[in-house]
């Protein structure tokens, strides 16, 4: 876990996110996700059409790429929004969080945790170089 978490947070700027949307495939581009309680967390809102997605189907892929290795992590994202806990390390951990509304009156703040992952590193060449399941 401590491995893929570094690769998202350290090695790269931009997460992709990847979801079912009414049979067809659906991409966008997350941020830095956090750890908290042993958990990868990535936040969005409730409103957007990603979480309406996952709410119908919470099997995503999450795939970036640091220039040299890339990441593909084929999880499900569980909703963690009641635990007020997450959302304040959420606050904590980011500086504009509070400005773009991410507080814990907002009952569209969703904090989402990866279970169920397969995750693999790939060199350019498409060959894997790590694997881990959590």
């Amino acid at each position: 876990m401590n491995e893929t978490f570094k690769f998202l947070k350290e090695n790269t700027q931009v997460n992709f996110v990847s979801t079912i949307n009414n049979g067809k495939p659906s991409c966008r581009p997350f941020g830095d996700p956090i750890m908290f309680d042993d958990k990868i967390y990535v936040i969005t809102n409730k409103h957007k059409n990603v979480s309406k997605q996952i709410e119908k189907d919470n099997h995503v892929c999450v795939v970036a790429y640091d220039g040299e290795k890339w990441i593909r992590i084929n999880c499900k994202l569980i909703d963690d929004s009641n635990n007020m806990e997450v959302k304040q390390a959420v606050i904590d951990e980011f500086d504009w969080a509070i400005e773009a509304g991410y507080t814990l009156d907002n009952p569209e703040f969703q904090v989402l945790y990866m279970a169920d992952v397969e995750s693999t590193i790939y060199d350019e060449e498409g060959e894997i170089l790590e694997s881990y399941n959590f």
